[in-house]
């Protein structure tokens, strides 16, 4: 059985066990979260839309730093030249359960 949540502005396909990491959660390490299923597969049904009534429990393991993007501006001609770097805040979870 696996379902496919909402997490952070993007959808991930989970089931009970997987470790993942997620856009920023707020929360503390060993609290549980609750994730937004889009679908839920369970052998062969497929449960989507307004039929869906699955839960899905998630424990925070920790929080971590994504990999580190650099931003590069160059205008011809010029000497304009303008370098930055972003690493984007994630939080790792872990999945406990699909209800």
């Amino acid at each position: 059985m696996y379902a496919i949540v909402k997490a952070g502005g993007r959808q991930e396909k989970v089931s009970v066990g997987d470790v993942l990491f997620v856009n920023k959660v707020e929360g503390e390490v060993g609290e549980t979260i609750e994730l937004q299923p889009v679908m839920l597969v369970d052998g062969e049904s497929v449960t989507t839309g307004s039929d869906l009534k699955a839960t899905v429990t998630a424990e925070i393991l920790g929080a971590g730093k994504g990999p580190k993007i650099t931003i590069m501006k160059y205008k011809n001609k010029t000497g304009y030249r303008k370098r930055q770097g972003h690493r984007q805040s994630l939080t790792r979870i872990k999945v406990t359960d699909i209800k």
